[in-house]
C-alpha cells in the first residue's frame, strides 16, 4: 500500500514522536525530583520507619517488693510461672486467634474477657497476657503448634502469692488486674509491663513503693514479631521490700481464737503505736483474687451471711457499750466533777426528774452504794447516768474526741470507716431532732449514737494505757531498699490529754479490779493469770428493749443477742500490749483476748 501524501505522513509522525518524548521527559523529571526529595529531605523519616519494622522496645516488668512480718517471715512473695502472651490485632482477628488456641490449650471465658478487656489498654506490638499459669504439658503442646500461632509466645512471669492465705487478708489485701479508672490515676509508662496492681490493703497503700521502676529492652524482631537478638537493655528496679509490725504468732493465736467467732481483735503496742495483730474472722483467701476471681467464687463469698469480705478490724462499727466507762470517768476526775471517794446509791434504775423513762442498770437489783472504782469493777450503769449528765454531751464528746473515736486512726490502710460520735448538731442535722437527757444517758453507757472500729478501740486503750499519749497506728515497720539498707519507720507521738498520774492510777486500778476482784466482770479471766492486766468489759445491744422488758438470751435467736467487747491492756505498771476485741452475738471477747495476752507474754517473756 502506497501513501498519498508521505510528507505530511512523516511530519504528522515527527510532532506526535516529540509529543511523546516530552511527555514521558516530564515524567522522567517528576520521577527523579520526587526521588530528589525522598532520598535527601525524607531520608531521616523513612529510616526511622524502616527500623521501627525491625526494632521494638519491649518494657521490662520491675520485681515486686517483698512483705514480711516484723520476725522476717514472707508474707507475699512471687511465684515463677509461664504465660501466654499475644501481640494485639483487630477484634475478629483475636477472636479467631483465641479458638485456634482453645484447640491447643483450654481457655476459659473468665480469662477470654479478661484478656478483650486488656486490648484496650495496651499500645500496639506491646503483647497482652492471656493465660497465666500454664502447666508444663500446656507449654509443651504450646511449641509443638507454635507455628500456627504467629504472634503468640509464652513469657515467664512473676505472680504474686500470698503463704498465709485468709490469715493476713485484713492487713494485706492483694493485687488484681489493672481496671481502666485506675490506668487513668497510674503513671501508664511505669505500669507498661505490668498487669497487676494493689487493690486493697498494704498492697494498695504502699503500691508506690513495692512496685518498683519499669526497664526497657530494645530488641529486633523478625517478620512474625518474634525477637532475633537484643539491642540494648535498661534494667527495672525492683520494688521495696516492707517488713510489718505484725507478728505472724500473735495473728495466728488471735485468729484461731475466733475460729468460731465473728468478730475482730486488734493488738497495739502502746509505747509506739505498732500493730501487733490485727484479725477479722471469716476471712478469705487473697490468692483468689490475684488471678481474677470466677463468677461464682465471688458469688459465694458476697452472699455468704457472715460477710467474709468485711474486714470488721477496720470497717466494722459497732457501739461500744461499757468499754466507753473508764475514758468518761478519767474525763470526770480530770475536770473535777467527780473524785474517788463519791458515791451514788443505785437501785438497779435511773429515772430523771423532768422524764418519765426509767433507765435500767444491768443488774437490776442495783448494786447499792457505788464509787467511781465499784462502778468500773462492777460496770454499774446507774454510777454512769448520774455522771454522764454531770459531764453534758459537749465534755463527753470532747473525752472521745482525746481518745480518737469519731475520725479514722490514719492507720497506713485505705480501707478504714470514720465511726460515730453525735452531737446535739449532729443530730438535729441528721434527723431535725433536738438532743434530749436520754440521748446523753445512752451515750454513757456506749449505746445510742456512738460508733467505733475495733482498731479505734484498740487505739483509744493504747491512749490510756500510755497516759494520754497518743501514737498513730502503723503497720509498717520498716523498708528495705534495692541497695539492703532499711528504713525504720518513725512513731508519730502526740499527748492529746493530760491528767493527773493519780487520776491515771485511780483508772488503772480499778480496771485491774475487772479481773482482780470477786466482783469484776471479768473475774471469770483471773485464774492462773501471770502478768498484770486492766480490762474492760462491754455489752452492746442490736435491738432495743422495751421499758420493764429483761433480756433473755437463750429465748433469743443468735443473730439479735448482744455483741461483747473486751479493751485489755498489759503489763499495768508498764504496758507493753493493748487489745480491743468483740465478737458478735458472743460472750466469747474476753476469753480471746486472754489468749492473745498469754501468747504475747509466754513468748515475749
Amino acid at each position: 500500500m502506497t501513501l498519498k501524501y508521505p510528507e505530511r505522513e512523516v511530519k504528522l509522525f515527527a510532532r506526535r514522536s516529540i509529543i511523546i518524548f516530552v511527555f514521558i521527559g516530564i515524567l522522567v523529571l517528576g520521577l527523579v525530583v520526587r526521588l530528589f526529595w525522598l532520598q535527601i529531605f525524607q531520608h531521616r523519616l523513612y529510616v526511622t520507619l524502616s527500623h521501627k519494622n525491625h526494632i521494638n522496645f519491649v518494657p521490662v516488668e520491675p520485681k515486686r517488693g517483698l512483705i514480711y512480718d516484723r520476725n522476717g517471715l514472707v508474707l507475699a512473695e512471687n511465684l515463677p510461672v509461664f504465660s501466654l502472651e499475644v501481640l494485639p490485632g483487630s477484634l475478629t482477628e483475636m477472636k479467631g486467634l483465641i479458638r485456634k488456641i482453645n484447640d491447643i490449650i483450654p481457655i476459659s471465658e473468665n480469662e477470654e474477657n479478661q484478656f478483650l478487656k486488656s486490648l484496650s489498654q495496651r499500645r500496639l506490638k506491646q503483647e497482652v497476657q492471656l493465660k497465666l499459669k500454664l502447666t508444663e504439658e500446656e507449654v509443651a503442646r504450646f511449641y509443638v503448634n507454635q507455628f500456627r500461632l504467629p504472634g503468640v509466645s509464652i513469657k515467664a512471669k512473676l505472680v504474686r502469692h500470698y503463704t498465709m492465705g485468709d490469715l493476713f487478708s485484713p492487713v494485706i489485701g492483694y493485687v488484681g488486674r489493672i481496671n481502666e479508672n485506675e490506668i487513668k490515676q497510674i503513671d501508664a509508662s511505669n505500669y507498661a509491663a505490668s498487669d497487676y496492681i494493689g487493690k486493697l490493703g498494704i498492697e494498695k497503700y504502699y503500691e508506690h513503693l513495692l512496685h518498683g521502676q519499669v526497664g526497657y529492652e530494645e530488641i529486633e524482631v523478625d517478620a512474625s514479631g518474634h525477637k532475633v537478638r537484643t539491642l540494648a537493655y535498661k534494667p527495672p528496679v525492683s520494688g521495696e521490700n516492707l517488713y510489718l509490725s505484725i507478728d505472724t504468732h500473735l495473728q495466728s493465736v488471735a485468729y484461731e481464737a475466733l475460729k468460731e467467732e465473728v468478730g475482730a481483735l486488734v493488738a497495739i503496742d502502746p509505747n509506739n503505736g505498732q500493730v501487733l495483730a490485727m484479725v477479722s474472722h471469716p476471712s478469705y483467701d487473697p490468692n483468689l483474687f490475684v488471678l481474677g476471681i470466677s463468677h461464682e467464687q465471688y458469688e459465694k463469698l458476697q452472699n455468704d451471711d457472715k460477710k467474709p469480705l468485711h474486714n470488721r478490724a477496720l470497717q466494722g462499727q459497732y457501739s461500744i457499750g461499757s468499754t466507753i466507762k473508764p475514758f468518761l470517768a478519767l474525763v470526770g476526775l480530770k475536770d473535777k466533777i467527780i473524785s474517788q471517794e463519791d458515791t451514788i446509791f443505785d437501785p438497779g434504775y435511773y429515772q430523771h426528774s423532768d422524764h418519765e423513762h426509767i433507765y435500767h442498770d444491768w443488774l437490776r437489783r442495783g448494786h447499792g452504794i457505788v464509787n467511781l472504782r465499784r462502778a468500773i469493777v462492777e460496770s454499774c450503769d446507774t454510777y454512769f447516768y448520774h455522771l454522764g449528765l454531770k459531764l453534758g454531751v459537749e465534755r463527753i464528746d470532747r473525752a472521745l474526741w482525746y481518745f480518737g473515736f469519731g475520725a479514722p486512726s490514719n492507720l497506713d490502710i485505705s480501707e478504714e470507716a470514720s465511726g460515730l460520735v453525735a452531737s446535739p448538731a449532729w443530730k438535729k442535722k441528721r434527723y431535725h431532732m433536738p438532743w434530749f437527757h436520754g440521748d446523753t444517758l445512752n451515750l454513757v453507757i456506749g449505746q445510742g449514737y456512738i460508733l467505733s472500729t475495733p482498731l479505734q478501740l484498740a487505739q483509744a486503750t493504747a491512749i490510756l494505757a500510755a497516759r494520754g499519749v497518743k501514737y498513730t497506728p502503723t503497720l509498717l515497720k520498716s523498708q528495705q531498699l534495692e541497695s539492703g539498707v532499711f528504713i525504720s519507720t518513725l512513731p508519730r507521738k502526740e499527748i492529746v490529754l493530760e491528767a493527773a498520774q493519780k487520776h491515771w492510777n485511780e483508772i488503772h486500778d480499778a480496771m485491774q479490779a475487772v479481773i482482780t476482784s470477786p466482783r469484776g466482770t471479768a473475774h471469770y479471766l483471773n485464774k492462773n493469770l501471770e502478768y498484770t492486766m486492766a480490762v474492760k468489759t462491754g455489752t452492746a445491744q442490736v435491738f432495743s428493749l422495751k421499758n420493764n422488758e429483761k433480756y433473755n438470751e437463750r429465748m433469743l435467736p443468735k443473730a439479735l443477742r448482744d455483741n461483747k467487747l473486751f479493751i485489755a491492756f498489759a503489763p499495768v505498771e508498764k504496758p507493753e500490749i493493748a487489745v480491743a476485741t468483740v465478737t458478735e452475738h458472743s460472750l466469747n471477747a474476753g476469753i480471746v483476748t486472754k489468749k492473745v495476752m498469754d501468747a504475747y507474754f509466754q513468748r515475749v517473756h
